[in-house]
């Protein structure tokens, strides 16, 4: 008898049903009771999404591209190395060599994607970059002056690790 008993509860409660979507719920009945009602929680309301944080640009004749409004600016983009030997080194032997361009720093075992302009002219940057290198990630800022009319490119990284020491690369011949 028990084997029919389960089987017969579950025919009652598809013959009680009124086969109306779930969606419909106690609400879409006049017959409810307040406990019924006090039971379901509230609608959650969506929060408004947050407005985007303003992006900083660079000043006035900063040498970035057109609409780059996050780009390194040109003047200091190329190849530049500590020692001026790395200029000519074949690929993999330039230890000391950094190549700029519009979006990132890319260094020998590194490689920096510009995440944040702080400062901007066109001599100078002051960024935030996110690395990666020998399975590693971090986040650096980074400080580039231009000096001796564009030959010689001052380089200073501040925060967590950083020594904050000026290291000065020399452009190399395109």
């Amino acid at each position: 008898m028990k084997r029919w008993i389960t089987p017969l509860a579950v025919l009652l409660l598809a013959a009680c049903s009124s086969g109306k979507d779930e969606e419909s719920g106690p609400e879409a009945t006049a017959d409810f009771g307040p406990l019924q009602k006090a039971e379901r929680p509230e609608p959650v309301e969506a929060p408004e999404p947050a407005a985007p944080a303003p992006t900083e640009k660079p000043a006035e004749g900063s040498g970035a591209d057109v609409g780059g409004a996050n780009a390194i600016p040109r003047a200091i983009r190329g190849r530049w190395a500590l020692d001026v030997a790395h200029c000519t080194a074949r690929k993999g032997t330039d230890l000391t060599a950094l190549t700029i361009d519009a979006a990132s720093l890319r260094f020998y075992e590194s490689h920096g994607e510009l995440a944040r302009i702080r400062e901007s002219a066109a001599d100078r940057l002051v960024a935030d970059y996110s690395f990666s290198g020998e399975g590693e990630t971090w986040r650096q800022r980074v400080e580039l002056d231009l000096r001796d009319g564009g030959r010689t490119l001052v380089r200073r990284d501040h925060g967590e690790g950083a020594t904050g020491e000026a290291l000065r690369y020399t452009r190399c011949a395109a």
